[in-house]
């Protein structure tokens, strides 16, 4: 089992709460950068957010590909 599974086996059931961390984390970043670094940070949190199911329904990666 690989790392990121069990990171996703430890999420599951709260997923709300990763998408709040995740949030906070790129809110907290974009401070200490002044925004230097937003569309980045932006493009991260998405990421994150699609890869530990928050904001989906809890459905992450069991989502097909959007076109």
């Amino acid at each position: 089992m690989s790392m990121m599974d069990k990171i996703k086996q430890m999420l599951k059931g709260h997923e709300d709460k990763a998408s709040q961390g995740i949030d906070k984390a790129g809110d907290t970043f974009d401070e200490r950068t002044q925004g230097k670094y937003s569309r980045q940070t932006d493009v991260a949190q998405d990421k994150l957010k699609e890869q530990f199911g928050g904001d989906q329904g809890g459905q992450g990666q069991d989502r097909p590909p959007q076109t």
